[in-house]
């Protein structure tokens, strides 16, 4: 009797659900919610408005895409409640929620509905990069060494400058919050009833080591006083990692999914880091990307390393037994769409549309047809910052090289080996402090969208460049963890290794470098690092300079 799991992921804008098959990850069904309030960056739902870079969301999106999904997927699938063996589920992160001792949400309270710092922090709440950067400060000037486990830099995304946001501008809700949870971790309690934390979220978000657990009080005390015991006080719940088992379904979250009290339910993790078991990276030195708007790229190790620049590292973060390292590009299918957003002349489009083709995939044959290093062009893809391994948001795009007979699909092809080479320069920081990597396995929408750009990454990196097969990665990685969760004595696996190598899969598509290409690529890269440490690494701050005016104007 076959028997099957479910994997749910919780996006930005909306929700998804995958059914597939335990024993080859087969994708059987799926289905998507979208969140009615969608992200509130500019009032709350009682109307008052919010200040610039907020961006909160309502919890009661999570709980209605819930119970929504997963009733859809097992009426599309007709398979029986019985046969089902486990849920699994990724979320954004941090995306953080103050809640009251049972866990209901303050902001659903008649008292806090109009306070601001009472709702959901999406993970890109920037209104805490001060606070940030007062952590950073701290940290630095007490020599606290969990900081080089990331980069030596606090993002504004994290959750210390979100609490600490909170205690500043609004005590009383830190006061009556219980705990600060994670988005993953309050919908496993939705569907457990168990107060869980994900090892996953904490050691990436909030500085948390499953060797030393949490920064010391004495550290927290010199943010602020009140925070002396904030992990003691507001952080209850075992830590779990990735694959282990959270719970169980309770009788009256079962009732409402359509499924049966008692089926396993494991433990959440981050969106992008599970994508790791869906494309059955098993092994040191095997990179993988989810590359979207943005783009993360990760590498399991099997040392501890430090390497500067980075977002992180968290000791089976990401796949039990490896150190998880992760980096990323703030700005990458962003910079496309950008482009054609706002500088492609309207005869193009006419053009694309006359053929039938959407801009992209116009610009994509239009740039194809040109030979590498042609255009003379060359850009850095900072459009949107950087975050490694210069992390430093403060910094911008730059294209150099244009002349009166620059044409759109060369500063197309441009931009698009701009993000190529910002890979490049990860994957080199990555081996340059003894972190291997020796190919690259992407996924995302736009790595079955854009066959130059793929093919671009293999030349400019000079190794093989493969493709996840399925276009539900994240999903598909909550699946294979749930049936790690499930055990193999109720039809699933033992481990997450063995779980991601019978149901993760890469498709067959694999771009390997052409040498012609890839020489000239070694010879524009070598510019794009000259440009990169000339404006990146305090040479020239004309980036730093020009917003400073900007913000002032």
């Amino acid at each position: 009797m076959k028997k099957y799991v479910i994997g749910l992921d919780f996006g930005t804008l909306s929700a998804r659900a995958l059914l597939c098959d335990a024993s080859n990850g087969d994708e059987i069904a799926t289905a998507a919610s979208n969140y009615a309030h969608g992200v509130m960056d500019r009032a709350l739902p009682t109307g008052e408005p919010l200040p610039h870079d907020w961006a909160l969301q309502h919890p009661q999106d999570y709980i209605d895409a819930l119970f929504t999904i997963i009733p859809s997927v097992m009426r599309q699938s007709g398979v029986s409640p019985a046969d089902v063996i486990g849920v699994g589920l990724d979320t954004t992160g941090c995306t953080l929620l103050p809640v009251a001792s049972d866990l209901t949400p303050l902001c659903l309270s008649e008292k806090y509905r109009h306070e601001k710092h009472a709702w959901v922090k999406l993970w890109k709440h920037h209104s805490t990069a001060p606070y940030a950067e007062k952590i950073d400060e701290i940290a630095h000037q007490r020599g606290e060494t969990f900081l080089s486990r990331y980069g030596d830099k606090v993002s504004s995304e994290w959750l210390l400058p979100k609490v600490l946001e909170t205690l500043s501008e609004a005590p009383e809700v830190y006061h009556d919050a219980a705990y600060f949870i994670e988005l993953m971790d309050y919908i496993v309690w939705l569907l457990t009833g168990e107060l869980c934390r994900s090892a996953c979220a904490l050691g990436y978000k909030a500085f948390w080591s499953k060797r030393e657990g949490f920064p010391s009080d004495s550290f927290y005390s010199a943010l602020d006083p009140r925070l002396s015991k904030f992990p003691e006080e507001k952080f209850a719940g075992k830590i779990l990692s990735t694959g282990e088992r959270a719970g169980f379904l309770t009788k009256e979250a079962a009732e409402k999914l359509g499924l049966l009290p008692g089926t396993p339910v494991a433990i959440g993790t981050l969106d992008a880091h599970v994508a790791a078991p869906a494309l059955s990276v098993t092994e040191e030195g095997q990179m993988f990307a989810v590359l979207g708007t943005s783009g993360c790229h990760m590498v399991p190790g099997k040392k501890e390393l430090i390497v500067p620049g980075i977002c992180g590292y968290v000791e089976d973060g990401i796949i039990p037994g490896f150190f998880g390292y992760e980096a990323g590009q703030s700005c990458f299918g962003d910079l496309l769409g950008w482009y054609v957003q706002n500088a492609v002349p309207a005869e193009y489009t006419s053009a694309a549309a006359a053929k039938g083709m959407d801009i992209h995939s116009y610009l994509t044959e239009k740039a194809s047809a040109l030979r590498v290093g042609e255009s003379g062009l060359l850009a850095l893809d900072w459009w949107n910052g950087n975050r490694s391994v210069l992390a430093d948001f403060s910094l911008s795009g730059l294209m150099v090289g244009m002349t009166l007979r620059t044409r759109p699909e060369e500063i197309y092809r441009a931009l698009l080996e701009s993000v190529a080479f910002g890979t490049r320069a990860i994957v080199e920081n990555y081996r340059a402090y003894g972190v291997p990597v020796h190919e690259l396995i992407a996924t995302g929408g736009i790595v079955h969208k854009n066959p130059l750009l793929m093919q671009t990454l293999a030349d400019v990196l000079r190794f093989p460049v493969r493709i996840g097969a399925s276009r539900e990665a994240p999903a598909l990685g909550s699946a294979v963890c749930a049936a790690c969760a499930a055990g193999k004595e109720n039809g699933g696996y033992d481990t997450l290794i063995d779980a991601s190598r019978s149901m993760g899969h890469v498709s067959d598509l694999l771009y390997t470098p052409i040498e012609d290409h890839s020489a000239v690529y070694d010879a524009l890269y070598g510019e794009y690092k000259r440009l990169h440490d000339l404006f990146g690494r305090g040479g020239v701050d004309t980036m730093k300079k020009l917003r400073a005016i900007a913000a002032h104007a």
